[in-house]
């Protein structure tokens, strides 16, 4: 039995060249799609420092500092353990002026309505170096995810619940 050997023909003179250009320009399209396909999840950094990363876009206006929300979180620190969280409990209206640390209020004020967000809080808009008890350690870094329900300005809260005495009076 004989094989007949059949000749490859010489490939053209700048083919090569033209294969490596090729290979290149597709390995930058492949970053470029992935960098693009990957951008919901970057965060976000604020001049302070708070990172968010937006999971759901709400509608609306964004509340101010001294609004009331209704809201639902989970907290927990970058090792994932929870430390905090308001499943299970009631949602009630809280005010963002000095019902949370300074950089959980700097990022309810970016959310609106309907909105939830990833936030990164640093230390320094946390509990800083004395940590807040076993739950969270000396400079810990905090990681929230919130989703915002409702706001309200104190006037609104006050007419919603009909002129009760018992809300406090809202932050200066």
């Amino acid at each position: 039995m004989s094989a007949t050997a059949v000749p490859i023909r010489p490939i053209k003179k700048g083919s090569v060249l033209k294969l490596w250009l090729g290979l290149i320009v597709l390995s930058i399209a492949a970053a470029a799609l992935a960098w693009y396909g990957t951008s919901w999840l970057r965060y976000h950094t604020t001049e302070s420092g708070l990172q968010y990363r937006v999971l759901k876009e709400g509608e609306g206006p964004h509340p101010s500092a001294s609004d009331f929300v209704l809201i639902d979180y989970i907290g927990r620190t970058t090792d994932g353990r929870i430390f905090d969280s308001s499943q299970g409990k009631q949602p009630m209206p809280m005010p963002i002026s000095g019902g949370f640390v300074p950089g959980f209020a700097e990022g309810l004020q970016l959310m609106r309505k309907g909105g939830t967000y990833r936030l990164r809080i640093p230390p320094q808009l946390a509990y800083g170096a004395q940590g807040n008890g076993e739950a969270i350690p000396p400079n810990a870094t905090l990681v929230f995810d919130v989703a915002m329900h409702q706001f309200w300005t104190a006037d609104q809260l006050r007419a919603l619940l009909g002129g009760m005495q018992t809300m406090p009076p809202p932050p200066q």
